[in-house]
């Protein structure tokens, strides 16, 4: 039998819970069999009533039974999964939020530059992509590359509306990179000291990288036979670079205010 550990955080045992073992989700007899897969803990379904435990507490027993990698393990395959449920599957949304919270350890460069998107209003496109580019790591590589290209670029084009800088909606991920950035004075240009230069230099380079990336790797252009897509190791790279300047950028846009006419 699996050793029992801490486990999840609260709110992601909570989420699970509700999605799989309340209003939608699995039967007593089904999350016997879903876990049986995985830990021998649950033994055979002894039934309902009668003091015997309700779903929502054998789903949590089941979880709680299990090291904290196969936990994680186990949600992540439930959000695929496309086999009966006696209650019906949770919806999409609420799949993809599970899923981001599952890999955010996989993605601290998201995880830390959240703080401070999370103090900015009107910003729902980028929560948008943001949350697409984190449940998709695993799921869907492809979409999380592009998803990562599109929450840069809405972060850029925020920036800019913000700070009533000018720009066309047909200029690519660099050239909005290099508007917004100089609108806030974090260009390599803008800065004779050569260590500041070079890192802002090398957040340029990353932001043409992940362009790159997202033409040769992601979902953005048709494929012809013999190509081979995007890993998910290769969205986590993705997914933590263009986050970590996403994350630079939001937080010089709040720290540094648009000089006042």
């Amino acid at each position: 039998m699996s050793s029992k550990t801490n486990g999840l955080p609260y709110r992601v045992m909570k989420l699970a819970t509700d999605m799989f073992a309340r209003e939608t989700g699995f039967s007593g007899p089904e999350i016997h069999e879903i876990f049986a897969e995985y830990t021998d803990a649950l033994g055979p379904y002894q039934g309902w009533g009668g003091g015997a435990m309700s779903r929502w507490q054998i789903f949590q027993a089941g979880l709680k039974s299990m090291p904290l990698p196969q936990q994680k393990t186990f949600l992540l395959e439930l959000c695929s999964y496309d086999g009966a449920s006696r209650y019906g599957m949770p919806p999409d949304e609420e799949i993809e939020k599970l899923r981001s919270l599952l890999l955010a350890d996989g993605t601290p460069g998201a995880k830390a530059a959240s703080q401070g998107l999370e103090k900015l209003e009107d910003w729902q496109a980028v929560t948008k992509s943001w949350t697409a580019a984190l449940g998709k790591v695993t799921s869907d590589p492809d979409g999380a590359i592009t998803a990562t290209r599109t929450t840069l670029e809405s972060v850029c084009k925020h920036i800019c509306d913000e700070r009533s800088v000018a720009y066309e909606n047909s200029w690519d991920l660099a050239k909005l990179y290099k508007v917004a950035a100089s609108a806030m004075e974090v260009s390599p240009d803008q800065h004779s000291e050569q260590i500041i230069k070079q890192i802002l230099s090398g957040a340029a380079t990353v932001v043409s990288g992940l362009s790159g990336m997202r033409n040769a790797l992601s979902d953005a252009h048709g494929r012809g036979k013999g190509s081979v897509g995007p890993a998910p190791r290769h969205a986590k790279l993705a997914v933590n670079a263009g986050f970590a300047i996403a994350g630079f950028l939001i937080d010089t846009h709040i720290e540094k205010p648009a000089r006042q006419p």
